[in-house]
């Protein structure tokens, strides 16, 4: 099961530097600086780690631990470490066989693949609990590394995770706030302008608001029907923008949660956003492993657009390759090719689809860089049924970061992160 413990730690002094800006300043097992310099403070996102963010407080902020004895998709929302030499754009991808299961229909590559650019998602929690001045404007740098990956790896698809908090600026219910969604629309057009084929618009709230659920004694689903009709209303026009339900729902009624998401997609359609994509995410946080058994691919086969068809309804999956399939670890310990031989077998027979929005290890990492590489392999033999992938994460992430995929820029020149290079853009050439 999943637990939440909130805590507030007073910031500790250190024999170490002060931090910098926006890099990390604690969590499980860091020695480093925990004090951070002058405009910033040392704020807890999770157990496993603290970044500093524009603030004079003197204490950390809520953290949000997550134990479990269930294997679970999860991952910290801000700027966890590993320090690394990062490899250049464009070195000799790694090769690595799979051995499939499933006889697959297709043995081609996926159609496409990116990375995760976080920022606006920073300061929410598994609880749905999100601060609005914890967002963080991936701006210019985020921008740019858009660029990057599109114009240097080939790469196609960013998902851009958002706080549902920071768009409506905490007014539950409330019309989109200006300023706010300005800078996410800034981030989207830096997105759409890229080159990018695809750009996922996700609601980073876990089904909740502020800990409770969605159209199960929390936000009313009329109440998250108006913010989706806002934004489809806004994007409807350009069938680039695919719009992410929900980040990782964990812990609901998965048939109360079918009809809220149901509930999301009429309202999307109809505010006239009838030909972009959709992606319907399950329970267990989205977990690819999980989505058949714990009956969230049976609930949301009833989800439908207006006409009663499935047409570009798709099945959002999560999958992470640490020993709690947490995200919280810079090792692999699997490379998830029978779960997505399972799930293959599945939307094959039931001519569905589904897209691996998370996904991701140490950037460099030898158990990664051949666990994830096989883990994409097995979906690229199954390309038929899967969109493909998007790895966790680069953006407003500190390069430190556990599962950092944010390239490091030297003048004009980005060097990418060996899992970026041989893996997540590897894979798709």
């Amino acid at each position: 099961m999943k637990a939440t413990l909130f805590t507030l730690a007073a910031a500790a002094g250190s024999a170490y530097a002060q931090q910098s800006a926006y890099g990390q300043c604690g969590g499980q097992g860091w020695t480093g600086a925990t004090t951070c310099v002058s405009g910033y403070t040392c704020v807890a996102q999770n157990s496993y780690y603290s970044q500093c963010i524009p603030g004079t407080a003197s204490t950390k902020a809520t953290t949000t631990v997550k134990a479990t004895s269930t294997p679970v998709s999860t991952k910290a929302t801000t700027t966890p470490v590993t320090t690394s030499t990062p490899v250049t754009t464009k070195a000799t991808s790694v090769a690595t066989t799979v051995t499939s299961s499933t006889a697959p229909a297709s043995s081609g590559k996926v159609s496409y693949a990116g990375v995760n650019i976080a920022g606006f998602d920073f300061g929410c929690g598994t609880d749905g609990t999100c601060t609005v001045s914890g967002a963080v404007n991936p701006g210019s740098n985020g921008i740019g590394q858009m660029d990057h990956f599109v114009k240097d790896d080939g790469l196609n698809t960013f998902r851009l995770p958002v706080g549902w908090q920071y768009l409506v600026n905490g007014n539950l219910g409330g019309t989109l706030d200006a300023t706010n969604f300005a800078n996410y629309d800034s981030l989207m057009q830096g997105c759409l302008n890229s080159g990018a084929a695809l750009c996922i618009l996700d609601i980073h709230n876990y089904a909740r608001w502020n800990g409770a659920i969605i159209g199960q004694g929390g936000p009313t689903n009329a109440q998250f029907d108006s913010l989706w009709s806002q934004l489809a209303t806004k994007y409807k026009n350009n069938v680039k923008v695919v719009f992410e339900i929900m980040n990782e729902p964990h812990d609901v009624n998965i048939t109360e949660w079918a009809a809220t998401v149901q509930s999301a997609v009429t309202a999307i359609r109809n505010a006239g956003a009838t030909a972009n994509k959709i992606l319907l995410p399950g329970n267990d946080y989205a977990s690819a492993s999980q989505f058949i058994s714990d009956g969230s691919a049976a609930a949301l086969s009833t989800v439908t657009n207006l006409d009663g068809s499935t047409t570009n309804l798709i099945f959002d999956v999560h999958k992470y390759l640490d020993s709690d399939s947490s995200g919280t670890h810079a090792s692999c310990t699997t490379n998830n090719v029978a779960a997505f031989d399972t799930l293959a077998t599945y939307l094959r027979a039931n001519k569905r689809q589904a897209f691996l929005t998370e996904t991701g290890g140490g950037p460099t990492d030898s158990s990664c860089l051949t666990d994830v590489c096989q883990e994409l392999d097995a979906l690229n033999a199954n390309s038929d049924v899967f969109l493909g992938w998007v790895g966790w994460a680069a953006g407003a992430f500190d390069t430190s970061y556990v599962l950092s995929e944010t390239p490091t820029l030297s003048g004009s020149t980005y060097t990418d992160v060996p899992l970026v290079t041989q893996c997540i853009a590897g894979k798709f050439h």
